[in-house]
């Protein structure tokens, strides 16, 4: 093989060596200080493949390399610059923060610089075979780290619920109500309801026999407080976080997003309490996760991983409960960002279990747990943190403070049409399923708590 073939062979390598990691590590560098941090990383791999494969014609000052080098550098300034300048948008009547805008452009910078790098690589027909197998490449890594999940997803007719689950569906629709029809929106602009909610949950964690740990924290104004109850475990060691946020987006009552998160959160308390796990399990619920506060220090997920991290306390587990209570057995009621919906079903008919690639291993625990003790579809996939809806909820603040952690959801916009609307009541929930997703989630929690 001759000298030159090798070399791009050992650069194409490299590369996806990049990619890897890229897909893998990219949520990590999301705060202010890794904006464009994969951008600049690709564009330095970018010059050193342009050094291996052009040598000394990279003298000439007006070398093509050099061009697309001053405009990849050009557009990094800008994006610097406007994301100090930019104010926060509506897009489709949500407030969108600017790190979302640098967070995009960090995906699509650094993958136009790769498709450069591989086109300056190989020459004639030799670069389009490698092009034309980046995508069978990423496909590939999909199935194998995205997409494939122990055990079968139920499908089915769904068996009566038992006694049980009656009482179960009965007490998540009282929480729902209360939260969604009496208090409704409840947010920092609603902000007394944000705090008729809170003492609501604290009120209903109490009931369950719990202390309840007020854990408050400042933002402008207004304080805010993360509510924490304790399931202490044999060992005190480890925690399992179970946390949902109880605050809506402006101008919605939020049944789904999230009362039912909540709701869930507070039965699967009540069933825990007394429990002697082997690991301790904490149940949190969380304000601030809607914007202007979403994907900043601000929220309440964020202060409280800030907070864990700072301690040294050890999770090895978080489950984020985030909007479980919509459901619809119509085809095409379902959508996905693309590839996701060459692989998912078109039906909205199943809960799913979302994490991060470095959250891989959690997630495909916990569906097995999950599909082992109740008959009830279950879709779950371990993505890149880029990807639109993966990191949509207080999951993320976990994984940004070192931790694994997962969030169990009905997709909310990509099923719910209600989706941070005045329509997402609680008479458009199926309260029959959430009981069915509450009890398989118990199992999840026992095994991960080691009852």
């Amino acid at each position: 093989m001759r000298h030159d073939t090798v070399l791009r062979l050992a650069i194409t390598f490299a590369w996806a060596i990049a990619l890897t990691a890229f897909f893998r590590y990219w949520e990590i560098m999301l705060r202010l200080h890794g904006l464009l941090f994969w951008t600049a990383l690709f564009l330095a791999l970018y010059l050193a493949t342009a050094i291996c494969i052009q040598g000394a014609a990279l003298r000439s000052r007006t070398h093509p390399t050099w061009k697309a080098a001053k405009i990849w550098a050009a557009l990094i300034a800008i994006t610097l610059v406007g994301h100090q300048v930019m104010p926060a948008v509506k897009l489709f009547g949500h407030t969108v923060p600017p790190i979302a805008f640098t967070g995009a452009l960090d995906v699509g910078f650094p993958l136009w610089i790769m498709l450069r790098a591989l086109m300056q690589t190989w020459p004639g027909r030799e670069r389009w075979l490698v092009l034309g197998g980046t995508p069978v490449y990423l496909l590939l890594f999909m199935w194998t780290f995205v997409i494939r999940t122990p055990g079968h997803a139920y499908a089915g007719p769904l068996p009566p619920l038992t006694e049980q689950d009656q009482a179960v569906r009965d007490a998540l629709e009282r929480h729902v109500r209360v939260l969604s029809d009496s208090i409704g929106e409840r947010n920092e602009g609603a902000y007394q309801a944000l705090l008729r909610a809170s003492a609501y949950l604290a009120g209903a964690l109490a009931q369950a026999g719990y202390p309840v740990d007020t854990l408050a924290f400042r933002v402008g104004p207004h304080w805010y407080y993360n509510l924490e109850v304790t399931v202490p475990g044999t060992s005190a060691e480890e925690s399992i976080v179970v946390g949902a946020h109880y605050d809506t987006a402006e101008g919605t009552p939020g049944a789904d997003d999230n009362a039912s998160g909540t709701a869930a959160l507070l039965e699967l308390a009540r069933q825990f309490a007394g429990a002697r796990p082997a690991r301790t399990i904490r149940f949190v619920c969380f304000p601030n996760e809607e914007p202007p506060f979403f994907a900043t220090e601000q929220m309440g997920s964020w202060v409280y991983a800030a907070r864990a991290a700072a301690r040294g306390d050890r999770i090895p587990a978080m489950i984020s409960l985030e909007s479980i209570g919509y459901y619809s057995t119509a085809p095409k009621s379902q959508r996905y960002p693309f590839p996701f919906n060459l692989f998912y079903p078109d039906r909205g008919d199943f809960i799913a279990f979302v994490g991060n690639l470095g959250s891989r291993g959690l997630m495909r625990d916990a569906i097995a747990a999950f599909r082992q003790a109740v008959p009830f579809p279950s879709q779950g996939a371990a993505a890149p943190a880029w990807i639109p809806g993966v990191s949509w909820s207080d999951h993320q603040s976990f994984w940004l403070h070192g931790y694994r952690a997962i969030m169990i959801t009905d997709t909310a916009p990509f099923r719910n049409p209600n989706y941070h609307q005045p329509g997402d009541t609680a008479d458009r929930l199926d309260f029959d399923r959430m009981a069915r997703v509450v009890g398989g989630l118990a199992a999840v929690i026992q095994r991960l708590a080691g009852s």
